[in-house]
């Protein structure tokens, strides 16, 4: 049995379909799975155990004939698709690849997730409910052991340290606490600070403890996030990691975004600490340490 799964990204989108992943696979031990996804995610998730061969989507427009031409041949010739990113553009893609079996909101497809509902569900109960109409019931607390073990010797990390996680993508400002908050709530925790984050997010001033923000890939971010002892950070993807990795968090949320819909999850669905206010700027240094006990 050929199945295909389609994810795209940003980071945090990736992990919450992490126990999405394994259930498939749980489900279809013996199919050759492939996951059709974007170019960054791909290292990553080749080390997850998950997927037989990995393609990568490069969502060019339609009108670019060579690139359509590349997308029918990368979806044509399988028995099953889990369309897990859901949105217009991978719907269209059921056309494209000879309408198999469906799972997803594509019209026509055998298992479609049609609950008028689903734009107000979380992610990761979302696509647990797509799942179950498609016969897989359960989401279990993935095996991440794989996500652990980059060599991170090179870094120097302290003993041990809370990770800060003060960036966000570059197109969305209004999803960053201020970066003066951050070194406030950095030099008033009783532990060292290892800072993450990626290229592009780096702080404008010197920060106390280790500044990693640029220097790592996702694997070692991964590894990284598993040693802290809590997180604290903007709605991002390297909180995402660090919820799913089961590490303590503190996630801070605008108005800009919902955490109802978003937010970072722990292994067995738990909620982290949540802190929103309409503009971070409004969101007090003090009511975060609190919220820490």
């Amino acid at each position: 049995m050929r199945i295909l799964v389609i994810k795209h990204g940003a980071l945090g989108d990736i992990v919450l379909a992490f126990p999405a992943f394994a259930a498939i696979r749980q489900a279809h031990p013996q199919a050759e799975i492939t996951l059709l996804t974007t170019a960054p995610f791909s290292p990553l998730l080749e080390r997850s155990g998950w997927f037989d061969h990995i393609e990568i989507d490069s969502r060019l427009p339609f009108w670019d004939l060579p690139a359509a031409l590349r997308l029918h041949r990368q979806l044509r010739g399988f028995d099953m698709v889990y369309d897990l990113q859901t949105s217009a553009r991978s719907s269209r893609y059921f056309r494209l690849a000879g309408r198999p079996k469906w799972s997803g909101i594509a019209k026509g497809g055998a298992f479609t997730h049609a609950n008028p509902a689903r734009v107000k569900m979380h992610t990761r109960e979302r696509i647990a409910e797509q799942l179950e109409i498609a016969g897989i019931p359960d989401l279990t607390p993935p095996d991440l052991s794989w996500l652990t073990g980059a060599d991170i010797a090179r870094f120097g990390l302290p003993e041990r340290f809370a990770l800060l996680a003060a960036g966000a993508s570059a197109s969305r400002p209004e999803k960053k606490w201020p970066a003066e908050r951050f070194r406030e709530l950095a030099n008033s925790l009783d532990q060292q600070i290892v800072w993450v984050g990626g290229k592009g997010e780096e702080l404008p001033f010197a920060v106390p403890g280790l500044n990693l923000i640029g220097q790592t890939s996702l694997l070692e971010l991964a590894a990284i996030a598993a040693r802290a002892s809590l997180a604290i950070g903007n709605d991002t993807g390297p909180m995402h990691l660090a919820a799913a990795l089961n590490i303590p968090s503190a996630v801070l949320f605008s108005g800009a975004s919902d955490p109802m819909l978003t937010a970072p999850r722990y292994p067995d669905g738990g909620w982290p600490i949540v802190l929103r206010a309409p503009s971070l700027a409004d969101l007090p240094v003090a009511l975060v340490l609190s919220s820490l006990h």
